[in-house]
């Protein structure tokens, strides 16, 4: 073999070696630093509330009992409020998530609490470490009443009125 030959084998294998490297150095940031997290609770950019309405026009109350807020009591993200509305929030640590939690004891998409019935339940999505609501773990819908704690990882969540 000419020596030109072998010197681009050599340059070709370096090269190569070195986008190996890079690729793993990669992995490892992704793995270290995560997904990335919007900011939810205080000190974040408000947003102008939208108002919905019903069909014909007039401004929809909450049933009197009915919880209106879930609020996030223990844990990293203590004190973030959500208003409920018709739709359900999906809890856990993926970015798609209502309540995006920061914590290692959660899943990605852990729970989901959703209007049924004038009430609000609760069901784990099949999540590794379990949901406790009054102290008992849960494997199917349950009704949650208000004041109620919810514990998802080390983050305990309630609904209030």
């Amino acid at each position: 073999m000419s020596e030109l030959v072998l010197t681009l084998l050599r340059v070709g294998y370096l090269v190569l070696l070195w986008g190996f490297v890079l690729a793993a150095l990669a992995v490892l940031r992704r793995d270290i630093f995560g997904t990335r997290v919007t900011p939810r609770g205080p000190g974040r950019p408000a947003r102008a509330p939208r108002n919905r309405r019903p069909a014909n026009g007039a401004a929809a109350a909450p049933a009197r009992g009915t919880p209106t807020r879930l609020v996030v009591t223990e844990g990293p993200l203590s004190g973030t409020t959500i208003p409920l509305g018709p739709s359900s929030i999906v809890v856990g640590r993926a970015p798609s998530c209502s309540l995006v939690l920061d914590d290692d004891y959660s899943s990605s998409r852990h729970a989901r609490f959703f209007p049924k019935d004038g009430t609000w339940w609760i069901e784990d999505l099949g999540s590794t470490n379990g949901t406790v609501v009054g102290g008992e773990r849960i494997s199917q819908p349950v009704p949650v009443p208000p004041g109620t704690p919810v514990r998802i990882g080390q983050t305990r969540i309630e609904l209030r009125r």
